[in-house]
Formats: structure tokens, C-alpha cells, sequence
């Protein structure tokens, strides 16, 4: 899966810097924070001082990459939009002047009851994103959104605020979704579930591929010449990623779900580069060189994606792991398993167990995560304890021989740090987990077992892995090592390896899970099914067919 290696278009300077200061601060001298703009803060002088844009001079649309919602509270959203009249031009079309953008939430889509209004700017610093933070609304409610820049107004979005805080409140549904390599088929998914009955979307990681994308859009299979060349190489620079992005929600499938329903994004690796472990990248490289890749993957990805300001990058730094509740119901503690773990034993890939990978030591979270997973549970008063994460957690063989072979890149390569999580959960008590992933492409149902090596232990938890919406072409139902899957994981109670989402419906006696596939992805049009569907009860975990 590795590209060809190119040259470093990083500024020699930015390069000069990252390698004389420390790793965490390598991008607050004044060079390299001028040259990629990678303030902390809105910028101040440097804005401030800057042009505002005469509204008259926007000309065509600029909401040509839609509207978003994100990380819903109890009285408050996260509402993103960002202008862009020409998405694939590196300066969206937009000069580097400030913006004035009125924003609307009203409770009917008319917007003839709207509860609050306000300006914000748009700022060419930020490719002019916007990022609002909307408080003061009512909680457990329906929401409707639009945004105004000159004469333009954007597409209406659907948004809605979480239960009060300590309310038991009704019950929740949440769809699941993941890896969407634009190449590799239609994000058709996508267009169903922006018509599904959930309240909030869980994305678990590769919300963007850094691989080239062909004029023809790879198995989109455009006319020749639809997509331009600037999208023909691998994702290296901040300008690089920006347009990638740029690419990716220009599909109106994405844009559709993005409007329908507010998102709870987490990245996995593709985001930045495959198989990248903190500041290793995946062919072991100079760390300086990869974290100023890093830096550039992590700034386009808060400016667009709907995450709120604690999560504005330094540098090659953000905190991307946060908690969230739904009332009393459940609490969702979202992980990075990328930006904290040690680098992949045995040089990654599936290898043997051994001293190496089982080195009590490693760790796939990082210490300060760990501990404030574990401290989060210890408080928690939810009936569902919920953790959207990226790779697969259960333990997963491939062959009924042992010993056998294990994802290096998984849990399964990190067994210290799964048994201090298993271990954290068993001591708080915590009576109904729910762990949620993605990156395989294909969909699982796990059982979480206190030991995996003895299917009679307690049953802890379930682990629910959507598969992707359109990484790995069509797919099929039963992939090549189903039969094998099954017989060497007895605690491994569904696999379907077709393309799709998840949504996981909860109450405070149950959750019912839905595993829904489209047939194909190479072309448009697959209609959505649900393949399969499981409870858990609550008090008594496990899955079982519904």
C-alpha cells in the first residue's frame, strides 16, 4: 500500500526548525508557524489586520462543500461550513481576505422560529472554515442550521442537542460509519443513511485516503478528465490535504449524511499515511520530516471536520480523545489510537506473537489516555458505556493451529495495553461495554472476553465493527476466510464482508444492532439491507440474534 516516495515540498526552513527544537513544540517558531499558519488561537494581529472581503465580490456559490454539524451537548453544536466558490483550487477560489458569515438555528426548517443568530468570520488562516460553537439551546431537541456569506445562503442542515445530563431520557440511535476511499467505489451508503432514522453518526477513522485519485476517480470511472491532475499524488503538504478534503466532500452523498445528521468524528491512520504509529511514519523515516507531515494532516483535518476549539491542533499535536453524554443513558469516551502508540512490533503486519508485541511496556493509547479512560469509567453513572475507536480490539486468529498469527497493528499487537483497559474496566465496575470500530472493511460482532484464550470467561462487553463504505470495491458476503474466521474465534458472532454501515440502537434494558450492506459500490444505485441484526441486554452481555 506504499506509494511512491517524493520529494519533500516542506519549506527548508520548516524542516530547519523541526529539527533543532523539541518534538512538541518543533512548529512554534516564528518561520514555521508563519509558513503553514498554524496558530493555536484565532489569529490576532495577523487577522484582525487583514481585508475583510466586499460581499459583492462572491460571485458563485460558496457553499459548494455543504454544511456539517458535530459533537452534540446537552444545550449546545458544533456548525461547520466552509467557503469555498472553486473547492479545487488550492485557495478555494477566495482571496486571503476575511470573511463575514451570518449563521441561523430555528427549530422548523423554514427558519420561522429561530432561537439564535450571530456573525462569525471566515478566516483565510483557517481556509476560510468556520467552526461555531451554538450554546444556549434546549436540550433533547431537533435543530435546523443554514449559514449566509453575500447573497449566498447554504444548504439547511438538521442538527439536535443531547438529553439534560442526569436524565434517564429516551433511548438513542446512533449509526456507525467508516473508510471511504474515494477510488474505490460510490459512497452510495452514505445516500441511505442520510435517510435513516439515527440521531447522531459515530465516523471511526479514514474519513480521508492520502493515495493518489486518477482524473477518472479510480473505480468511479469518470470520463477522462473530470477530476484534475492536482489530486494525482499522495497527500504530503497542508495545501495537499486541503484538497483532498476538498475532493472528498464534494461527493453529494457525504455532504447529504453530513446535513441529515450531526457527526462524532475520530481519525484512524489515512488521515495522515498508513500504518503511522506517533511519530513514526510507515517506512521509518526521519521523525522530523514525518511529524511536519503530520502537523499538515492534523490542522486540515480540524479545519474540516466538526470539532470544536479544544481540539485545534499545535503544531503536530491534538487532543483528539474527548467524552460525551447522552443523559444518563450512555457515555461515549472516543480514543486515538494512532497519535500516542508505540510503532508496530515485528515490522508491523501479521506476525507470531512474542517478547516483542507482549511487552508489558507498549502501549496503543499512551499513559495519559489510559488513565483517563479508566478515571472516566470510575465516574461513570451511564447504563452504556460506549468507546468509538479505530482498529480491532477483540482478539482475532486466522487458523484454529496455534500459535497463530496476529495484527500487529491491532489490539491483538498491543496484549499489555488491551489487559490494562480490560482490567480498568473490570475494576469500575462497569457493567454494560460497548466497543466500536472500524478499518477492516469488513463488519464483526464480537463478544469481549475477560480472557480470550478461555471462550468460558465473563463476557465484559461486545465489540460492533462497521465495515467500510467503500474501501475494498463491492466486497462480498463471505470473504475468503469466513469459515476459518468463525472456527478460530468462538467468541466471533457475525462476519460479512459486503460494504455499508452499522446503527446501534440503545434503551437502558438493551441495545439492537443492525448491520446494513449494499451490494456493490462500483456503480450507482445499490440498494441497502439489513443484513443482520443482535441484542445485548443490559446486565447480561453477549450477543444474540435478534
Amino acid at each position: 500500500m506504499t506509494s511512491a516516495a517524493r520529494p519533500s515540498r516542506h519549506a527548508p526552513e520548516l524542516r530547519s526548525v523541526a529539527r533543532h527544537v523539541s518534538r512538541r513544540r518543533f512548529l512554534t517558531g516564528t518561520a514555521a508557524a508563519a509558513a503553514l499558519a498554524f496558530a493555536v488561537n484565532l489569529p490576532a494581529a495577523g487577522t484582525a489586520s487583514a481585508a475583510e472581503l466586499d460581499p459583492a465580490r462572491l460571485t458563485a456559490d460558496p457553499f459548494t462543500l455543504g454544511v456539517a454539524s458535530g459533537d452534540p451537548g446537552p444545550d449546545s453544536v458544533l456548525l461547520w461550513t466552509r467557503l469555498a466558490p472553486a473547492p479545487y483550487q488550492p485557495d478555494g477560489g477566495l482571496p486571503a481576505e476575511r470573511v463575514p458569515v451570518r449563521w441561523e438555528v430555528a427549530l422548523d426548517e423554514r427558519f420561522r422560529a429561530v432561537v439564535r443568530r450571530g456573525e462569525s468570520t471566515a478566516h483565510p488562516e483557517f481556509h476560510h472554515t468556520l467552526h461555531v460553537e451554538v450554546d444556549r439551546l434546549a436540550p433533547g431537541r431537533t435543530f435546523y442550521y443554514r449559514f449566509r456569506a453575500g447573497s449566498w445562503i447554504s444548504p439547511v442542515g438538521r442538527t439536535r442537542t443531547a438529553p439534560p445530563e442526569h436524565a434517564h431520557g429516551p433511548g438513542l440511535t446512533f449509526a456507525l460509519a467508516s473508510c471511504q476511499r474515494y477510488d474505490q467505489g460510490h459512497w452510495t451508503a452514505y445516500g441511505h443513511l442520510a435517510q435513516d432514522d439515527v440521531d447522531v453518526v459515530l465516523h471511526l477513522g479514514d474519513y480521508l485516503y492520502e493515495y493518489a485519485v486518477s482524473s477518472v476517480g479510480g473505480a468511479r470511472a469518470y470520463p477522462a478528465g473530470t477530476l484534475p491532475d492536482l489530486f494525482g499524488h499522495e497527500t504530503k503538504t497542508l495545501e495537499d490535504y486541503r484538497l483532498r478534503y476538498a475532493l472528498y466532500k464534494s461527493d453529494p452523498d457525504l455532504r447529504a449524511a453530513h446535513a441529515a445528521h450531526p457527526f462524532v468524528v475520530t481519525w484512524d491512520d489515512h488521515e495522515t499515511e498508513n500504518n503511522y504509529a506517533g511519530d513514526t511514519d510507515e517506512s521509518g523515516g526521519p521523525a522530523e520530516e514525518f511529524l511536519l507531515r503530520r502537523a499538515a494532516a492534523y490542522r486540515a483535518y480540524w479545519e474540516n471536520m466538526p470539532l470544536r476549539r479544544p481540539q485545534l491542533p499545535d503544531g503536530p499535536d491534538l487532543r483528539l480523545y474527548r467524552r460525551l453524554h447522552w443523559g444518563r443513558l450512555a457515555q461515549f469516551d472516543v480514543l486515538d489510537t494512532r497519535q500516542y502508540r508505540s510503532n508496530q512490533a515485528y515490522g508491523d503486519g501479521w506476525q507470531y506473537p512474542g517478547p516483542e508485541s507482549q511487552d508489558p511496556a507498549r502501549t496503543l493509547t499512551g499513559d495519559a489516555q489510559e488513565r483517563w479512560l479508566i478515571d472516566g469509567w470510575h465516574r461513570s453513572d451511564a447504563v452504556w458505556n460506549v468507546v468509538p475507536q479505530q482498529v480491532t480490539f477483540s482478539r482475532r486468529y486466522t487458523t484454529t493451529t496455534l500459535p497463530a498469527k496476529v495484527s500487529m497493528d491491532s489490539w491483538d499487537g498491543y496484549p499489555a495495553s488491551r489487559e490494562r483497559v480490560l482490567a480498568g474496566a473490570e475494576a469500575a465496575g462497569i457493567g454494560n461495554l460497548m466497543v466500536l470500530t472500524g478499518d477492516v472493511h469488513v463488519a464483526y460482532g464480537f463478544d469481549i472476553k475477560r480472557d480470550f484464550e478461555d471462550p468460558g470467561s465473563r463476557t465484559l462487553g461486545t465489540e460492533i465493527v462497521t465495515t467500510s463504505v467503500s474501501s475494498g470495491g463491492d466486497g462480498s458476503e463471505k470473504p475468503s476466510n469466513w469459515a476459518a474466521h468463525l472456527a478460530a474465534n468462538p467468541h466471533l458472532r457475525f462476519y460479512n464482508g459486503q460494504r455499508g454501515y452499522a446503527t446501534v440502537a440503545l434503551d437502558r434494558e438493551l441495545a439492537r444492532i443492525d448491520y446494513k450492506t449494499v451490494p456493490y459500490v462500483t456503480t450507482q444505485g445499490a440498494p441497502l439491507t439489513t443484513y443482520a441484526s443482535f441484542v445485548t441486554e443490559a446486565g447480561e452481555q453477549g450477543l444474540k440474534p435478534a
